[in-house]
């Protein structure tokens, strides 16, 4: 069975950082792309960034690049998402996720297979 865990959210100032992680279980990284999405109240699920398990490929929203960095950890079976500067509109529950789809399909929601249940950020001003 497969299982996603997300966990390192929480409540930080405006400029601050946070270090969210992805545990998974019931699969082979290598296989998969990994995405991270998040969603605002009111709003649609965004996809933030991705990472292909099997080459290390990665995609970054204009929203969050350099600033975020996403990086994964095959023999732990563990994807990491560094977040710095971060900013009140960064402010959403985040996702990971995971699926065999095509790399350049990594930003579609509907891509994916399995998902995490979510871990909440909240940037204040």
């Amino acid at each position: 069975e497969v299982h996603l865990v997300e966990s390192g959210g929480g409540l930080v100032q405006a400029g601050g950082s946070l270090r969210l992680s992805c545990a998974a279980s019931g699969f082979t990284f290598d296989d998969y792309v990994i995405g991270w999405f998040r969603q605002a109240p009111g709003k649609e699920r965004e996809g933030v960034t991705c990472i292909s398990g099997s080459d290390g490929e990665t995609y970054y929203a204009d929203s969050v690049k350099d600033r975020f960095t996403i990086s994964g950890d095959n023999a732990k079976n563990a994807v990491y998402l560094q977040m710095n500067s971060l900013k009140p509109e960064d402010t959403a529950v985040y996702y990971c996720a995971a699926g065999a789809l095509l790399f350049r399909l990594c930003v579609l929601p509907e891509e994916y297979d399995y998902w995490g249940q979510g871990t909440q950020v909240t940037v204040s001003s």
